[in-house]
């Protein structure tokens, strides 16, 4: 059975519902790729703090499998 995944907001325990994709252009090179999870409610706040930040972001319903 696998683990209910969790948003990775702090302090957030809400199961995810989106994966947000990333990397930092100053120190990924261009295939890495990283994913937080966020929940519904903090989708928004997590996407526009990477994206503040220049990087590359793309948002996705679902978690990965």
């Amino acid at each position: 059975m696998r683990a209910e995944l969790e948003c990775a907001r702090a302090a957030c325990r809400q199961p995810a519902t989106h994966h947000i994709v990333w990397r930092n252009p100053r120190i990924h090179a261009e295939d890495r790729r990283k994913i937080w999870l966020a929940c519904d409610a903090h989708v928004g706040f997590l996407s526009d703090y990477l994206r503040a930040r220049d990087f590359p972001v793309t948002v996705h319903e679902g978690v990965p499998a």
